[in-house]
């Protein structure tokens, strides 16, 4: 009963909050403010918040991990001090681990407090064993590199530790994963007849649960077809090519579902009615839905596999992200007169806006195997995390802890993302003078003073957003140790 009350009066603040954002504007602020539904859900006061909690409590073990691997990267690739780790393969080894615990375990720690909040009571336990497989399988990959020693191998997507106990950490997560999958096919919640902003929010994470579904049944073929004969690099790019591909359109779908919902949270309309959004999401999730035909068409080994899948993800993800970036963008330059707890949002949605569209612009620059390459993908992927960051601080006092506010949680995502950018840019600038990408230290051969000083811009850079995922940790940590405080059926 909560739940259907709070939603009028979501609607009736988010009416109000965005007139008063779109005042000074003129006739376009008019037309921004006019009703198209606010992109808010009620987050349940049950055990699926327990659940999500528990999530949220592996994403943020996931960001100290990833924080800790990623000082010893930067530093291995910083002039005058890579010398410091004369570790073989460190560089890699590190960069594997860091890679796999800030994109992979994150990203999916982040969906299962969106798949957990988005569900009904059914297979609650279930939910527990996935997270219990998800957590034990991050354990192992974690430890991979203290308990073994076994070589790293760079593949897209998802790096691994060619030895037994990262491979099966590994394989303890998909299995995670993939109960994960399962429970949020069986709980979804109905998106009902009548599609207002929160049910469109509800299709578009239904929409990425499919998507990672899909993934996995993509992986599972490729283990199929992929040749056991192949050395390693090559046997596990083909390995994790296909599903990995299809793996970014569920973060994508996540990050628009963080848009719209962070959007309103600040009370910016989005000049979008919730059925073009939900039809944003459906084409996203149609390009989901041509990868078994890829693989029906073209052997995994193939050549046109290979392509297939690098068109499909170019061209089928930006039909639907660049119109929600133009009407997110519109709606947050509407914004106005925000209190405390509203502007850590703001702060972490235009810094994601700004580095999702750096790395997508960078993507058209690439040209062979250079450090542009990451940055594209660092552009793109911290992007995602940013807009993750937001809908964690939005949730907070939602899940029973206290609400982010004041200058450190505004500051954060500014400084995370301003240290990203610098980075970005170091190696955009270095990957212009065919610095090589996946080296370190000596390997990298920068030969003259612009490659070492754009290789020591993305070192600073690299500590800039050490510094903000720090901060972001502070702050939410704060939060989670400073009492809670809680109305069941609260509108997110």
């Amino acid at each position: 009963m909560a739940e259907v009350t709070a939603r009028p009066a979501a609607r009736r603040d988010a009416r109000a909050a965005g007139g008063a954002g779109a005042r000074g504007l003129g006739r376009l602020g008019e037309w921004l403010a006019r009703p198209r539904g606010a992109y808010l859900l009620v987050v349940p006061d049950d055990a699926r918040a327990r659940l999500a909690r528990g999530w949220l409590a592996l994403a943020l073990a996931a960001i100290i991990g990833a924080g800790l691997y990623s000082i010893l990267l930067v530093v291995s690739r910083t002039p005058g001090l890579a010398g410091l780790f004369p570790v073989e393969n460190f560089f890699r080894v590190a960069l594997v681990v860091h890679v796999d615990l800030s994109v992979l375990v994150w990203f999916v720690a982040i969906a299962g407090i969106f798949w957990s909040l988005n569900s009904t009571r059914r297979w609650t336990a279930f939910g527990w064993a996935a997270l219990a497989s998800t957590v034990a399988g991050t354990a192992l990959m974690t430890a991979a590199p203290f308990a073994q020693r076994a070589e790293p191998v760079m593949a897209n997507y998802i790096p691994v530790l060619d030895g037994a106990v990262f491979l099966g950490g590994l394989a303890a997560m998909g299995a995670g994963v993939a109960m994960l999958c399962v429970r949020g096919m069986v709980a979804v919640p109905r998106v009902g007849t009548r599609l207002d902003g929160a049910a469109a929010l509800r299709f578009g994470l239904n929409s990425s649960v499919v998507a990672t579904a899909v993934a996995l049944a993509a992986f599972a073929w490729s283990w199929i077809e992929v040749p056991r004969g192949l050395e390693g690099q090559a046997y596990y790019e083909l390995l994790f090519w296909g599903g990995g591909h299809v793996l970014q359109f569920a973060w994508t779908l996540l990050m628009m579902v963080s848009w719209l919902w962070l959007a309103s949270a600040i009370g910016a309309p989005v000049p979008l009615t919730p059925r073009v959004a939900a039809l944003l999401f459906a084409v996203a999730l149609v390009s989901v839905f041509a990868t078994p035909l890829i693989y029906l068409a073209y052997a995994v080994p193939s050549v046109e596999h290979y392509r297939l899948l690098t068109w499909l993800m170019r061209f089928g993800g930006g039909l639907a992200m660049l119109p929600m970036m133009l009407a997110v963008t519109v709606a947050l330059v509407s914004a106005r007169g925000l209190d405390v707890q509203q502007r850590p949002l703001r702060a972490a949605l235009a810094s994601s806006l700004v580095l999702f569209a750096v790395g997508g612009l960078i993507g058209f620059t690439i040209e062979g195997s250079n450090v542009r390459i990451p940055a594209h993908y660092h552009g793109s992927i911290v992007g995602v995390t940013l807009a993750f960051m937001g809908v964690v601080y939005h949730l907070l006092p939602r899940l029973g802890y206290r609400a982010p506010a004041g200058r450190l949680a505004t500051w954060q995502p500014y400084v995370y993302g301003a240290g990203q950018l610098m980075h970005v840019a170091g190696l955009l600038w270095s990957g212009g003078y065919g610095v090589q990408r996946k080296v370190a230290g000596s390997e990298q051969v920068l030969r003259t003073t612009s490659e070492v000083v754009g290789m020591g811009f993305m070192g600073l850079g690299g500590l800039v957003a050490i510094a903000g995922g720090v901060l972001f940790l502070v702050v939410v940590l704060r939060c989670m140790t400073g009492g809670r405080a809680r109305a069941a059926g609260t509108p997110a």
